[in-house]
């Protein structure tokens, strides 16, 4: 991140880098990831608990 990087690869974030993803992206941002991913899928059954906690 200090050299311009980002924590995002070809297959997205793991869960190593979860925890640093508000180092590179806003609660705004987050906040709309969540929400989409609610829209998505109501019932979470897609990726339970992969970058978002559990609700």
């Amino acid at each position: 991140m200090a050299l311009g990087g980002t924590l995002s690869g070809e297959h997205g974030i793991g869960l190593s880098k979860r925890p640093y993803m508000p180092l590179e992206q806003p609660p705004e941002l987050r906040a709309l990831q969540l929400a989409l991913k609610r829209a998505w899928d109501p019932q979470n059954i897609l990726n339970p608990g992969k970058v978002f906690p559990p609700a």
